[in-house]
């Protein structure tokens, strides 16, 4: 028998944010769906897998009766930084871009009322070769994205929003650069880089003299902004984008703040300035108008979600900070490497027939 209780469903809800974001659902009553390729395996869903229904599948060939019981969509999948995008451009732009507006249609049509998608503040990214470019950015200022991944975020904004209407209620989340323990661990996000490095080689290194600057957000406030959205009234968010940060620092101060957060806990370190240029990225943007429209605010600090993950980590025993598992393009590029030795080149990226569960994908993640 159909179960009359409405989900929220929550497509990509094994990796990062969404491992933290389906426990906060739970623990505030929400029946929840997850909805994952689990490329990066189900760590991620080990504490709830008995309170979670877990479809897998792939987001670009979803059936439409993984709809029926849902309320609400929170679209979390695809590629998920600029170097798995850049690895490869042609999936990243299916998943990110086509896969959205095709969910959105899907759930439009299905009578869902509410979609919540994730983007990204590095919309916003303005470089360094031009210091009279650099503003405080909000949801209204002109942008034009020249990375793969922000780009396939902002078409899929453009392609998404016009479907608002009395029926439909999307809303974009541009999130900034995510920091903090999450059950599917990484450590290719700046915050969690610094602290994985002061613990294995006792040091932060600094590109660029650490003078770019970044919006910051612990993934615990990510997760509280995604249910924000999804409980305010429709008028206050329907077609509309929000913001997500804590703050914006340069990385130099960023540095100086895990190295305290961690000195009152015993770990002492140095900070190792690199003045060379690396694909620097550097935007600040606002968050006053998620503040004012829903009265939310990020408060998790860089020094408690430092003090938080080192926790965690010391109390799983965490010592292989190396593993792939843990940097999604290094994960990508070993399942990539799996793919020939098993004899199945094009599982990976391919697009399996709608519905189809990616059993090759699953030996292959299986074998790395």
């Amino acid at each position: 028998m159909r179960s009359l209780v409405k989900k929220v469903l929550v497509i990509g809800g094994a990796g990062y944010v969404g491992s933290v974001l389906v426990e906060e659902l739970l623990k505030r009553g929400y029946a929840v769906k997850v909805f994952d390729r689990l490329i990066y395996g189900a760590q991620g869903l080990q504490n709830v897998r008995d309170r979670v229904e877990l479809v897998v599948g792939d987001m670009r060939a979803m059936d439409a009766a993984v709809l029926e019981d849902v309320s609400t969509i929170i679209n979390l999948g695809g590629l998920s930084n600029d170097p798995t995008a850049e690895f490869n451009p042609r999936a990243n732009f299916e998943m990110n871009t086509v896969a959205t507006e095709m969910l959105a249609k899907q759930a439009k049509q299905a009578g869902v009322q509410r979609f919540l998608f994730a983007s990204t503040c590095s919309i916003y990214d303005q470089g360094v070769e031009d210091p009279e470019a650099d503003l405080i950015l909000d949801e209204s200022s002109s942008v034009a994205p020249r990375a793969a991944y922000s780009s396939s975020k902002y078409e899929a904004e453009q392609r998404l929003l016009p479907m608002a209407d009395d029926g439909f209620c999307p809303v974009v989340l541009r999130k900034g650069t995510v920091y903090g323990y999450s059950p599917r661990m990484r450590f290719d996000l700046v915050v969690n880089t610094f602290l994985k490095d002061a613990l294995t080689r006792g040091k932060i290194t600094i590109h660029y003299g650490g003078e770019m600057w970044r919006p910051l957000v612990d993934v615990r406030d990510v997760a509280r902004a995604y249910i924000a959205c999804l409980e305010a009234d429709e008028h206050k968010v329907r077609g509309q984008i929000f913001n997500i940060i804590y703050r914006n620092m340069r990385i130099s101060e960023l540095a100086l703040r895990v190295k305290e957060g961690l000195a009152t806990h015993g770990v002492k370190i140095e900070i190792v300035p690199d003045y060379g240029y690396e694909g620097v990225r550097n935007y600040r943007v606002s968050a006053r108008k998620i503040e004012t429209v829903l009265d939310f605010r990020p408060v998790v600090t860089i020094e408690e979600s430092v003090a938080n993950c080192l926790e965690k980590l010391r109390s799983l025993s965490m010592t292989d900070f190396e593993n792939p598992r843990y940097y999604n393009i290094r994960w990508l590029k070993l399942l990539e490497e799996a793919e020939q030795v098993l004899g199945a080149p094009g599982a990976l990226f391919g697009v399996p027939a709608r519905g189809e569960r990616t059993a090759t994908v699953a030996r292959i993640r299986e074998a790395g």
